[in-house]
């Protein structure tokens, strides 16, 4: 089916009241992250850092977070990526003003990492293994995963504090979801 007839049979759908989770997905802001052991959906939020989902979907649509480690992955707290260097000083050269909300930091959330400069976020971004209220209304949410939270459990831990991997994992592919081709 066609992208206007999807759009128009969702509509459909959700006048009679019974959308299916497809075709209630907002594929222009949904991202397909594929690891080695499965997919995982992020459902990105723009109505809470516009700026940073926007910049997020262009990196992502230029190929720039495939092949990228999981550069720094502490048990318990979160799994960091996004540093095409792998050192998790890196990033893709373009400084983003933070987008704090009051979005709470709980299992799933994505965010921005930085400096100790709030508007320092760049690429590199992390996922929350579990709730981190300490990172409140201090880093810049952007989406949430919504399926696949099995597999980013799986990513090889950091063996110190410092969370530094050695072979870390990668993200395989990523992808905006209305661009997927798998």
């Amino acid at each position: 089916m066609g992208r206007k007839k999807s759009i128009l049979a969702a509509v459909v759908m959700t006048a009679l009241g019974a959308t299916s989770n497809a075709e209630a997905m907002d594929l222009e802001n949904t991202l397909y992250l594929d690891l080695e052991y499965g997919r995982v959906v992020i459902e990105m939020r723009p109505d809470l850092a516009p700026n940073h989902v926007a910049r997020i979907k262009e990196l992502t649509r230029e190929g720039f977070y495939d092949g990228i480690k999981f550069h720094r992955v502490i048990a318990g707290f979160m799994a960091q990526t996004g540093d095409p260097t792998g050192t998790g000083s890196g990033g893709s050269g373009q400084k983003l003003n933070a987008e704090f909300s009051s979005e709470p930091h709980v299992r799933g959330t994505t965010s921005m990492a930085r400096t100790s400069d709030p508007n320092s976020a760049d690429s590199q971004f992390f996922i929350v293994y579990s709730a981190a209220n300490h990172l409140n209304n201090q880093y810049t949410v952007w989406g949430k995963v919504t399926e696949g939270m099995k597999y980013v459990g799986k990513i090889k831990r950091g063996d110190d504090y410092s969370g530094s991997v050695d072979d870390p994992d990668v993200i395989v592919r990523m992808q905006v979801a209305a661009d997927a081709k798998e």
